[in-house]
């Protein structure tokens, strides 16, 4: 799977056709870029971010005034996670429009919505870090919207067990969002690079 993967990205040969810019703009090569770029910006802004209540928002303010090009890396980081989300969104759409989804691809269709709700997963965990307003009160609309759902009580739960903006939340939107679900996207990642070198030949625009 590794090796698959690494020749979907760094082919031996390219086909002078595949060169050329058509309907699918290689969007999902696109949004893994923009992911690796994600992971690079996140492990920068770990240095200086402090994942308690007391300190979460002065780090965010710390590293916007006085680190040497922070206020750039966090802005990086955010507007990337919009172009990812953006990509994803862009790719599937082209899926569905094309039927790529179809036999024998059904099983890549599963993890690309899988990566999509991760994604989707990735932003939210994300938004409440900074720890300021806007994000405290996104999260709790959120959370209450969760409470909602079937089983959506003990998601909320696991999520917020003290309530959200309290340390125990903050750690764990924390964990899952600069281990947990990285780990998760990078795997289904591998898997669905790795799907499409073996159904190459198939897919319905080709």
């Amino acid at each position: 799977m590794i090796t698959d993967f690494l020749k979907h990205l760094f082919p031996r040969v390219v086909l002078e056709r595949n060169l050329r810019i058509g309907y699918t703009f290689c969007l999902g090569g696109l949004a893994f870029t923009a992911f690796m770029i994600m992971l690079a910006s996140g492990m920068l802004l770990l240095v200086y971010y402090q994942p308690v209540p007391e300190r979460a928002f002065n780090s965010i303010l710390f590293l916007e005034s006085s680190v040497w090009g922070g206020k750039y890396l966090r802005s990086l980081h955010r507007l990337t996670s919009h172009v990812l989300l953006l990509l994803i969104l862009l790719h599937t759409l082209r899926v569905i429009l094309t039927g790529a989804y179809q036999k024998p691809r059904q099983l890549n269709w599963v993890i690309g919505c899988l990566l999509l709700f991760l994604t989707v997963f990735e932003a939210y965990t994300g938004y409440l870090l900074p720890f300021d307003q806007l994000a405290f009160w996104a999260t709790q609309t959120g959370m209450e919207l969760l409470a909602t759902l079937p089983f959506g009580t003990f998601l909320r739960s696991m999520l917020v067990p003290d309530g959200v903006g309290q340390g125990l939340s903050l750690l764990r939107f924390y964990a899952l969002h600069i281990v947990i679900i990285p780990l998760g996207v990078s795997a289904l990642s591998f898997l669905h690079f790795y799907r499409v070198r073996k159904n190459k030949g198939v897919l319905p625009y080709l």
